[in-house]
Formats: structure tokens, C-alpha cells, sequence
């Protein structure tokens, strides 16, 4: 499904927030912003967006690794850092989230951004992301939620589960269901202190919450642990 969507997926994701999701990877690198030498790791990267995003945040002196489990979603995010000269330093890699092709405590800051919950066992990828993390390093999740805020949270509910699918299915045409599955996911993935507290099993600390435009997306950030 998303091979077959990776062609649109750019286009589709800006049309669809209104462009806002530019907005929310600006807000998580500088709520989580890139410090010292240790490279960045973003998890299920898509087209890159976000790996780009901490590129410029960190000043194009840190090295990140991008990796996604869909090779045609790679080649496009292969091809936007080519394009600006950031070849050099981010690395897309093919790579399954649930067991990750990267050494254990290597990472400053090991992220997410709307992809935990597209990984089949959610536990599996935030204790993998974990490992990777070095110790007080930081994991952040990015991810979309249901809004709280009434009349906004029935208007956006309505747009999420009627009017986004048929823009959806309009422009992606045969591969439609993509659009289809994305409200049918969100509302079946963990999100507020479920998801928090799924965050501290898998081995992270001082988990914090950022809800962006009236909670339509939420930003999750922990902490892991230094030993003794």
C-alpha cells in the first residue's frame, strides 16, 4: 500500500493538513532539538521529511540515519536530500522498526513521525527505538491523536472520516484505501497515557506531552535512562 502511494505522498499529506504538517516536524525538532555529536535516528521516515527537517535544525553538522521498511518511499527520500546536497549526511536505509539494523545506545534522539502506528506491534518498535537511544538521549514520537476541544473536535472528526478519504481516493485513485486506512488507524492506535505509559515499559523516563493545532497531532518525548 504505501509503495504504491509513495508518488503522491508529499502532495497528499500537504493538501490534506492544509499544510500543517510542515509545522509539526518545525515544532519537534525545536522541542527536541539536535545537541553534541552523536548521530539522529528517525524511524519509519517515509520521504524524509522529518530526517530533513533535524538536518537544518542541527545545521547540517550531524549525521542522521533514515530508515523505512518501503524501498519506494527510500528512493524518494534518496532523492529530496540529493537534491539540496544533504546526500552526505543522511543515510536511508531499508529497515523493519520492530528490529532495527543499528547498534544499541548510539543515537541522541530516536524519532517518530506518523509512522508507531503503522508498525504491527507498537511495544516491539518503542522498545527497539529504546535500545538504539543512548542513555539521556531522547525518543519522540510524533503522531496524530483525536481532538478534545468541542465544536472543533466534531468538525475535525467529520473532515477525518468523510471528507479526507474521498480527497483521498480522488487523487491517489487506485490506491485509495491508504486514505481509508488512516482514520481506521488513528482510532485504533494508543494515544494520551496509554501510549505514555507503553512509552515507560519499553524503558523511558520523564514522558511529555505536546498537543499541537487543538490536538490534532501530539508530540511524545522520553528519556533514557543512564545506569548505574
Amino acid at each position: 500500500m504505501f509503495g504504491r502511494i509513495a508518488g503522491r505522498y508529499d502532495f497528499l499529506n500537504h493538501l490534506l493538513s492544509l499544510g500543517i504538517d510542515h509545522y509539526w516536524r518545525w515544532r519537534t525538532v525545536r522541542l527536541v532539538p539536535p545537541a553534541g555529536p552523536l548521530p539522529i535516528l528517525d524511524v519509519c521516515t517515509g520521504t524524509g521529511d522529518l530526517a530533513l527537517a533535524y538536518d537544518r535544525a542541527a545545521g547540517q553538522k550531524t549525521q542522521i540515519v533514515a530508515g523505512d521498511f518501503c524501498v519506494e518511499m527510500l528512493e524518494i527520500g534518496r532523492a529530496k536530500a540529493t537534491k539540496i546536497g544533504a546526500d552526505s549526511r543522511i543515510e536511508f536505509i531499508e529497515a523493519d522498526a520492530q528490529a532495527l539494523p543499528v547498534p544499541t545506545d548510539a543515537f541522541q534522539i530516536v524519532c517518530v513521525a506518523f509512522g508507531l502506528r503503522n508498525v504491527a506491534d507498537t511495544d516491539q518498535g518503542l522498545r527497539e527505538m529504546t535500545r538504539a537511544c543512548a542513555p539521556a538521549g531522547h525518543v519522540a514520537v510524533l503522531e496524530f491523536s483525536t481532538p478534545t476541544w468541542q465544536p472543533f473536535k466534531s468538525i475535525y472528526g467529520w473532515y477525518f472520516r468523510h471528507v479526507l478519504p474521498r480527497i483521498g481516493r480522488l487523487f491517489a485513485r487506485e490506491s485509495g484505501d491508504a486514505y481509508e486506512y488512516l482514520p481506521t488507524s488513528v482510532g485504533e492506535f494508543p494515544q494520551g497515557e496509554a501510549l505514555a505509559e507503553r512509552m515507560r515499559a519499553a524503558g523511558l523516563a520523564q514522558i511529555r506531552r505536546y498537543p499541537l493545532t487543538f490536538g490534532v497531532a501530539t508530540l511524545y518525548v522520553g528519556t533514557k535512562a543512564v545506569s548505574t
